[in-house]
């Protein structure tokens, strides 16, 4: 007796759901007016990337001085004009590598336009010792944070929110004095409530305000309030809403800057950023690629890019990201995945035949139309824009067809398939990548193409030929081998193909041609012709093709293979 399962929306599933409750059971947003649904952009944000401090915590082999100098260098020649360049009360690697920078500040390591942030927790003796280590530099920012979410403040800290906010103050403070120490250097503030999408925004509003107040926030010398989704746990529309009453609601709000941090527990990250700026965020920070602890912090590059793919200026050079990435991996240990967005080994790479056919024509319109907007089907963007060549677009395996075999054939070889024979071919590629399980690169497609078409044996050999015209007559002589046996054979006809058909006939061979073209490899006299001929060999019916620096020979050599394919039907 056959079982039949049907799904029952009643019956409780396997997993514990229970043990968890929904986002608004935890914090209510009071929101009431959503202007984000209705924005677009017209800008980027302010990029700030989190790779020296924040990724960098999260590698299970932290980067060295030499890497992390690598890796900033690599952010400044991008562009990007804020870079989080460590935690030194954390670590002395850290430490170290804010004094390499302000060692080598004279020499340019440091571009005027570009402001390091270092970060410290809200403890006086950490706070002092991130102060010593940018002793020397013309400009930062420091970043002061503290968890400020109801579950953090019971089980991490055990303080209230009055607790917590008095906790905060007197760290501001501090830094306040030890800026002011510093009449020479020009130093802001950033603060982050870590936690804060958990946190009520009543309490987000008093410690942001109250330091805005504090730290004396001025249009010249704003303060960052850094908004993080610490861990992911709603919606992103959920984020928007938060970020959208912050926006309405901060004070002095000429003087903050609005930034977010997300990150990407629930695979949301890019989105959460993208909506928060939408509902009035300034400023976002993440990593490249996407590095960072658990699911990682918010990716750069995608977000960037997807600016960038909108027609909007993400005014951050990707114009080689194939030397971004190699950077990144080496200074992470980490490979990229080669499906990551934008910057993967296959994110422009079509192996599917429909895919392959899409983008082949797409690219042929793109040529004959350069000045149109970008429209190719299945390329957000142009990939040459970002480095890559077209080269990789289009790559051969078991699951291609017929259109990306003859793009790469062309592309590579100049073998300009005529398009009735393609299914042929892509039939003996596809049997051959079935066989192997492999890809099948450019220079294999051009192997099976010779060997089955160019470097064909069979029962005729062509030993010795000539051709002339005599008036509207062509005349074609010539010495072959059929089956061992060799004949001496004559024949005329309307064209040297013709007059040759007639001259195989006299030998047994009933031969007709149905289709002929041909092309040259390159431009000039003295480049290879390619010859394409489809002919019925007695019951059968083959292609064949030649190349040679004679059109004629290359067309005879042709009418040959397709001859020597169909072998079996010869008689």
């Amino acid at each position: 007796m056959n079982t039949v399962f049907r799904w029952n929306p009643q019956q409780p599933g396997p997993m514990p759901f229970h043990r968890y409750r929904p986002y608004q059971d935890r914090v209510d947003v009071p929101v009431r007016q959503r202007s984000w649904p209705d924005r677009t952009f017209t800008e980027a944000p302010l990029w700030v990337p989190v790779d020296l401090r924040d990724g960098n915590q999260a590698l299970a082999e932290p980067m060295d001085t030499a890497r992390k100098r690598r890796f900033f260098d690599l952010l400044v020649g991008m562009g990007f004009k804020e870079i989080e360049v460590g935690y030194p009360s954390a670590s002395r690697a850290d430490f170290d590598f804010v004094r390499h920078l302000v060692d080598r500040v004279r020499s340019g390591a440091v571009p005027d336009d570009v402001t390091p942030v270092v970060f410290t927790p809200a403890r006086p003796d950490l706070i002092e010792r991130t102060f010593a280590s940018i002793d020397g530099l013309p400009r930062a920012v420091v970043h002061l944070y503290i968890p400020t979410s109801r579950v953090w403040r019971d089980v991490v800290l055990g303080r209230s929110r009055a607790e917590v906010w008095e906790t905060v103050r007197e760290a501001a403070a501090h830094m306040a004095r030890l800026a002011d120490a510093r009449p020479d250097a020009h130093i802001r503030f950033q603060f982050a409530p870590e936690t804060f999408n958990l946190t009520e925004p009543d309490f987000v509003l008093e410690v942001c305000n109250g330091l805005s107040g504090l730290w004396d926030a001025s249009p010249d010398r704003p303060v960052t309030h850094n908004l993080p989704a610490t861990v992911e746990i709603a919606t992103p529309n959920i984020y928007a809403d938060q970020i959208e009453y912050a926006h309405q609601n901060l004070d002095r709000r000429d003087s903050v800057i609005l930034s977010v941090h997300p990150h990407n527990d629930r695979g949301t990250g890019v989105a959460c950023a993208e909506l928060a700026v939408l509902a009035g965020a300034q400023r976002v920070e993440g990593c490249l690629f996407g590095n960072g602890e658990r699911t990682g912090n918010v990716d750069l590059v995608t977000l960037a890019l997807n600016l960038y793919a909108q027609g909007v200026d993400p005014m951050i050079d990707f114009s080689d990201i194939d030397a971004v990435r190699e950077t990144v991996e080496h200074c992470n240990r980490i490979a990229v995945h080669p499906r990551h967005p934008y910057g993967g080994d296959l994110v422009y790479t079509a192996f599917s035949g429909t895919h392959q056919d899409a983008i082949s024509k797409g690219l042929a319109h793109r040529a004959e139309h350069p000045d149109e907007p970008w429209e190719v089907p299945y390329l957000p963007i142009d990939p040459a824009d970002v480095g890559r060549t077209y080269e990789a677009v289009i790559r051969v395996n078991s699951q291609s067809g017929k259109g990306g075999m003859a793009y790469l054939l062309k592309e590579h070889h100049g073998i300009d398939l005529p398009r009735e024979m393609r299914p042929e071919y892509a039939r003996v590629v596809q049997e051959a990548t079935d066989d192997s399980g492999a890809e099948a690169s450019p220079d294999e497609l051009y192997a099976l193409f010779r060997s089955t078409y160019l470097d064909v044996p069979g029962p005729v050999a062509l030993i010795d030929w000539t051709a002339r015209q005599d008036g509207a007559v062509h005349r074609f002589s010539c010495t072959v081998q059929v089956d061992g046996a060799v004949r001496e054979l004559d024949g005329k006809g309307n064209g040297p193909l013709a007059a040759f058909t007639d001259a195989l006939r006299a030998a047994g061979l009933d031969v007709g041609i149905e289709s002929f073209t041909q092309h040259g490899l390159t431009a000039g006299p003295d480049s290879e012709a390619v010859a394409y001929v489809h002919c019925r060999v007695g019951g059968a019916h083959a292609w064949g093709a030649a190349r040679s620096t004679s059109v004629l020979t290359a067309s005879v050599r042709a009418v040959l293979s397709a001859v020597n394919r169909a072998a079996p039907g010869l008689r």
